[in-house]
């Protein structure tokens, strides 16, 4: 009988070891992936978190990111205001023609003086003189701002003057950022002595607008005058 109280109760503290063992003897099982996944409290941080460019106010992002049309604000000026020296030349020989003697170095002379233009007139005049003088013209002026336009022109003169010429003209212009203001008359002083053929320069200019015409002559001319040169928009008989 003892021995059958024995059984029993050995079989019931095996029973009870069974059921309630220590948990720590188990081993943890976590879903995979648990530990590889962001916790939830830094996955809300990232959320809230602004993107990085937008700590930066505009001007400090990158280049790539601002629009095109931001970076074009940020250079402002680079639009070219003269005429650069290649294209004075060219356009100075088309006038006079390819090679023309001595052309080259007056340009270069005038050009070093005064810098780039910002507009040029080529065009064609006759004039003549016996002590009072008069001279009609008329070309197109290409100014680096505006474009092209029509020019015509008209001036007496007074002096010591003979003769009569026609004559091919290419007009440097400084300083006219408003081409309108080109109409009106320009004080002129000039001395010429060619025969058949040869060049001059004269310096023109009123305020701040400085013109110098670079006449190419045929014909036979002598002296020396004085008197202006007016620009129109249109074609005048009348000189003065």
């Amino acid at each position: 009988m003892l021995k059958s109280l024995f059984a029993k109760f050995a079989a019931a503290a095996a029973m009870a070891a069974l059921a309630g063992g220590p948990v720590a003897a188990q081993e943890p099982t976590e879903p995979a992936g648990t530990w590889e996944s962001t916790p939830p409290d830094e996955a809300e941080a990232e959320a809230e978190a602004p993107a990085q460019n937008e700590w930066f106010p505009a001007e400090a992002q990158p280049a790539e990111a601002q629009p095109a049309e931001a970076q074009a604000a940020e250079a402002p000026g680079q639009q070219q205001t003269t005429i650069p020296r290649r294209d004075v030349f060219s356009a100075a020989a088309n006038v006079f023609g390819d090679g023309a003697e001595g052309l080259a170095g007056l340009l270069e002379r005038i050009l070093g003086d005064q810098g780039e233009p910002i507009a040029y007139i080529s065009g064609e005049e006759a004039s003549g003189a016996f002590v009072l003088g008069v001279r009609y013209g008329s070309g197109t002026m290409r100014h680096r701002i505006e474009g092209d336009r029509p020019v015509y022109w008209t001036g007496p003169s007074i002096g010591f003057d003979v003769g009569a010429d026609a004559s091919k003209v290419f007009v440097l212009v400084y300083n006219l950022h408003d081409s309108q203001r080109l109409f009106r008359r320009f004080p002129a002083a000039e001395g010429n002595a060619y025969f058949v053929g040869g060049f001059t320069a004269s310096y023109l200019r009123r305020g701040d607008i400085v013109l110098i015409p670079v006449r190419l002559g045929v014909g036979m001319r002598l002296g020396v005058n004085a008197g202006y040169m007016r620009f129109s928009e249109r074609n005048r008989w009348l000189p003065f």
